[in-house]
């Protein structure tokens, strides 16, 4: 299989993963009916499962609700009709999804439970400023009163990017370059343009003398490959990942939350657990990632990153 082929298979796959990121939000699968009980009117979700018809209660009827049902129904059978497109595409490329050992199908369970505290340990290295309830309700309902436009955006896209590297189908997939500016994309979406594309401006960091030289995506691709074909073991890799892509800068916006989330893919595909600052780390590992940029201490914080941050299961 060549290049190219390779490269589209993975294109297709990301595709895939945001299709049925989509598709979980839409909270019901089914035809639309609504049912009359005791003069009240109800709208329910008509479903065939093993050769029977199954309702579900969707919410009491109204106008505005049914019409809003029916948007997010259409939505639905655009979404599928789009995944059965891209299924035949996959598979006349010749790819065929492989069974996931059962320690990496724990791992992405083990991640889709801790999602929240996940997300919400990153919210606070980035700065963003919501208590664990808050950042719960955002990732819920998609806002909150009293917390500014550009932080609820930052949550929603980091949930996003998690729910992208915790799909089956992405976990296979190889940590590469790709597989990074994509991370990029959905971290910086709505927030920076072309928030995925390799950094192409000066850029200085605050609180440090360090100055990250421009990028160059072949060397940028290139280090990631070697990181991954090192001798060192598995969990010091994911750490190289994360350091490599933060000193690197190789974004314009959002190198610690695509760095942090591009290592979790690759020990995720190893069933080694997750990597994240826990919130009450977050003071010492800024400390310590300013001394790794300006090279005073390369080694303390790959020992912290492997002692306080990798939750195992």
């Amino acid at each position: 299989m060549n290049e190219s082929t390779l490269l589209e298979i993975q294109e297709l796959l990301r595709k895939k993963a945001d299709l049925s990121d989509r598709m979980r939000l839409i909270p019901f699968d089914g035809s639309l009916e609504i049912k009359e009980v005791s003069g009240s009117k109800y709208i329910y979700a008509r479903k065939r499962e093993v050769g029977r018809k199954r309702s579900t209660y969707l919410a009491p009827f109204s106008p505005e609700t049914f019409a809003n049902f029916q948007r997010l129904a259409i939505e639905l059978r655009l979404l599928k009709k789009e995944m059965r497109r891209v299924e035949k595409s996959l598979a006349e490329l010749g790819h065929v999804s492989e069974n996931l050992s059962p320690r990496i199908l724990l791992n992405i369970d083990f991640g889709r439970a801790n999602m929240k505290a996940l997300i919400y340990d990153q919210a606070v290295l980035e700065g963003v400023g919501t208590t664990f309830p808050q950042t719960e309700a955002i990732l819920e309902n998609g806002k909150v009163n009293g917390v500014k436009a550009e932080d609820v955006l930052k949550i929603i896209n980091l949930k996003h990017a998690w729910e992208f590297i915790l799909d089956k189908d992405v976990v296979q997939s190889p940590t590469n370059f790709h597989l990074l500016s994509y991370i990029a994309r959905l971290v910086n979406e709505g927030i920076y343009n072309e928030g995925g594309r390799i950094r192409g401006i000066p850029v200085a960091i605050g609180g440090s003398t360090y100055v990250p030289p421009l990028p160059l995506e072949s060397v940028v691709s290139e280090n990631i490959n070697t990181i991954i074909h090192s001798s060192e073991e598995e969990i010091m890799k994911g750490i190289e990942l994360a350091l490599y892509v933060m000193k690197t800068q190789v974004f314009n916006d959002g190198n610690k939350r695509s760095a942090i989330i591009f290592a979790n893919h690759y020990l995720i595909s190893k069933g080694l657990g997750l990597l994240v600052v826990p919130e009450a780390s977050v003071s010492k590992f800024k400390k310590l990632l300013i001394s790794y940029y300006e090279d005073k201490d390369s080694q303390s914080i790959r020992t912290f990153l492997k002692n306080t941050c990798w939750r195992k299961f």
